[in-house]
């Protein structure tokens, strides 16, 4: 498969097995995601695995759609407000490594913001100066849905002389 058709046939899953994950093999994907690109070599992702004590007390209306495995991916402020955005959109891109990464392996993911309300940062103990890019529900899917719609990229494209 080619990284053309990884990212074609990526989908979030909202159905999962209960097959496990292992451990390396997500510490593998995680390794590999590092090579996302951040200015300065801030290297600002943190990642959190969730238990079940956590999970639990997380309340996720879905339960992460019982993915077998949950994580939190944090971003580290900068010293200065670009740095910080820089930051937040260098873990995004380090999430998205994962979740090709993962789906050529034949798992998907969830991607949820629910780590973002106070509630839920106190109970996965975010320190401050971080940000929560997202809870991930991880595992190999149920079912895959079939691709949304997408706007052609012709209208989003500006020409500047």
């Amino acid at each position: 498969m080619t990284i053309t058709d990884i990212i074609y046939s990526r989908r979030t899953i909202k159905s999962f097995k209960d097959d496990s994950v292992s451990m390396e093999h997500i510490s593998k994907w995680l390794q590999a995601s590092t090579m996302a690109p951040n200015h300065k070599m801030t290297e600002p992702w943190e990642v959190y695995v969730v238990g079940p004590e956590t999970r639990a007390a997380l309340n996720h209306k879905a339960n992460f759609f019982n993915a077998p495995v949950v994580m939190a991916v944090l971003s580290k402020h900068g010293s200065t407000e670009v740095e910080k955005a820089e930051n937040a959109l260098a873990t995004a891109c380090f999430v998205q490594n994962f979740n090709l990464i993962a789906w050529e392996e034949g798992v998907g993911t969830f991607w949820s913001s629910v780590g973002n309300a106070q509630k839920n940062r106190d109970i996965l103990g975010v320190p401050e100066g971080y940000d929560v890019i997202g809870v991930f529900g991880v595992g190999y899917p149920e079912e895959v849905n079939s691709p949304k719609e997408r706007t052609s990229i012709e209208e989003k494209i500006k020409y500047l002389p």
